[in-house]
C-alpha cells in the first residue's frame, strides 16, 4: 500500500507543482478567499468527492470514505495569503498587487489536493475515512480553524495531522516536537491620555511621551523578573506613536505589541502584569489610560503518542533524510484549536530552495519554497493517514 501511495503521488507531482503555481499567481487575503475556496471545491467536484463549502466561513471540507471500516483521520492545509507585495522574479509571481503567498499556503493546498486525489483513487482498498480540511484565514486572528471546528469539520475525527512547509529548514528535514511546538500569540494596545502643552513649559503638562517611555522600560521587567528562568515568554513593544510639532509636548501616545507564551498560567499572569504596570505608571504620572488585550491563538501542543507515531512514519519516506526534534517556535498557528479537540501532531517539513544556505524568511517579499518539499509532505501525511488505521 505504501508503494502504491508513493508511486501515485510521484506520478501527479507535476500537477501538484502546477496547482501551487496557479494559487501563487492568484492569492487572496484572509477572510476574502472566495475564488480560492471555489477552486478547491471544483477540484473535488471533478474527482467526484463529497465536498462541503462555506465551512465556518470560506473553509472547504472533503471526505473520502474507504471501502472498509476504520478510523477517521483528518489532514489540514491552510490557503490564505498575506498583504505583501511580491518582489521575486519567479515566472509565476503574484498577479495581485500587494498580495502574496509568502508563507507557503499555496504549497500546503497543492499538497493536500494531490494527496486527496491519490487517496480517492485508492479508496476501495482503504480502511476508514479521510477528512481533508482546507482552512481559510490562518494568518489573521481570530482565524479560520475555530469557526470551522464549530461548524463540524472535526465531527467523528479520531486523529489529525498537519505540516508547515518550512523555508528555514533544508529539503529532507522533518522537525517535530512533543508538547508545545508553537506559541500562544496575543496582542495589546495602550493609549496614554496625558495633558499636552508648549515644549517650553513642561511643568504645565503631563508628557505622554515620557510616560510611554517609562512604560516601555517597565514592561521589560515582566519576563526578566516575573517569569521563571526555565520558562519561555516574550513581551515586545512593536510600535510607539505620538506625532507632534517639534515644540509641542504630546497630549496622547499609543503603544502596542505582542506577547508570546507556551504556558497558559504564564499567559494569564503576563496579561495581568501588563495592566498592573500600565495602571501603576499612569497613577504615578496622574494621567488616564486605555488598555486592550486581545488573545490570539493558543499554543500548539502536540500529543506525545501521535508525535512518536509520526516520527516512525516519517522515517519510511525516502525524501526525509534528517528527522530531528526541534526547539519550540515563538510564531503562532491556529492548528492549536484542532489539537485542543482531537489527538494529533503538527510538524515542519524542510522547504528551503536548493542552492542557498539561507532562504528568505516567511512573510518576506522574496519568500519562496522548494517545491520538492510538497511531495515529501504529501508522502509523510499520506502514510501517517494510512498507518493510523492500525495505530
Amino acid at each position: 500500500m505504501k508503494e502504491i501511495l508513493f508511486e501515485r503521488l510521484e506520478h501527479y507531482y507535476n500537477e501538484m507543482v502546477n496547482i501551487r503555481r496557479y494559487l501563487h499567481q492568484n492569492p487572496e487575503l484572509s477572510f476574502k478567499e472566495v475564488k480560492t475556496a471555489a477552486y478547491i471545491a471544483e477540484y473535488y467536484n471533478r474527482l467526484g468527492v463529497i465536498v462541503k463549502t462555506g465551512v465556518g466561513g470560506n473553509g472547504v471540507v472533503a471526505r473520502i470514505k474507504g471501502g472498509k471500516p476504520g478510523k477517521t483521520v483528518a489532514l489540514r492545509a491552510d490557503f490564505d495569503a498575506l498583504p505583501i507585495h511580491e518582489e521575486t522574479n519567479l515566472p509565476f509571481k503574484s498577479l495581485v498587487p500587494g498580495v502574496m503567498h509568502a508563507c507557503g499556503h499555496d504549497g500546503h493546498t497543492a499538497t493536500l489536493l494531490i494527496l486527496a486525489r491519490v487517496l480517492n483513487e485508492m479508496k476501495e482498498e482503504l480502511s476508514g475515512e479521510y477528512v481533508m480540511i482546507h482552512q481559510h484565514a490562518e494568518e489573521y486572528a481570530p482565524g479560520g480553524a475555530k469557526p470551522m471546528i464549530e461548524d463540524g469539520c472535526l465531527d467523528a475525527v479520531d486523529v489529525i495531522f498537519g505540516t508547515h512547509l518550512w523555508a528555514d529548514g533544508p529539503f529532507g528535514n522533518i522537525r517535530y516536537r512533543k508538547g508545545p511546538i508553537m506559541a500562544a500569540a496575543d496582542r495589546f494596545e495602550i493609549i496614554i491620555k496625558g495633558y499636552g502643552g508648549h515644549g517650553a513649559q513642561p511643568h504645565k503638562t503631563k508628557d505622554a511621551i515620557v510616560i510611554g517611555s517609562q512604560l516601555v522600560m517597565n514592561l521589560q521587567q515582566i519576563v526578566s523578573r516575573r517569569v521563571a528562568p526555565i520558562e519561555s515568554a516574550v513581551v515586545t513593544v512593536g510600535y510607539f506613536v505620538s506625532e507632534n510639532a517639534f515644540n509641542v509636548i504630546a497630549d496622547n501616545a499609543k503603544l502596542g505589541g505582542t506577547v508570546r507564551t507556551f504556558n497558559e498560567d504564564i499567559r494569564n499572569m503576563i496579561e495581568e502584569e501588563i495592566e498592573r504596570i500600565v495602571k501603576g505608571t499612569c497613577i504615578a504620572a496622574n494621567c488616564d489610560y486605555e488598555f486592550n488585550y486581545d488573545r490570539g491563538y493558543p499554543a500548539v501542543v502536540n500529543h506525545e503518542a501521535e508525535t512518536d507515531f509520526l516520527v516512525e512514519v516519517a522515517k519510511e519516506v525516502p525524501e526525509n533524510t534528517l528527522i530531528e526534534e526541534t526547539k519550540p517556535e515563538m510564531g503562532g498557528e491556529d492548528f492549536a484549536y484542532y489539537l485542543q479537540n482531537v489527538k494529533g501532531t503538527f510538524f515542519f517539513t524542510g522547504a528551503r530552495p536548493d542552492g542557498v544556505e539561507q532562504g528568505y524568511p516567511h512573510h518576506h517579499p522574496k519568500f519562496d519554497i522548494n517545491e520538492k518539499a510538497m511531495l515529501a509532505a504529501a508522502k509523510t501525511l499520506g502514510l501517517a493517514a494510512l498507518r493510523s488505521q492500525n495505530n
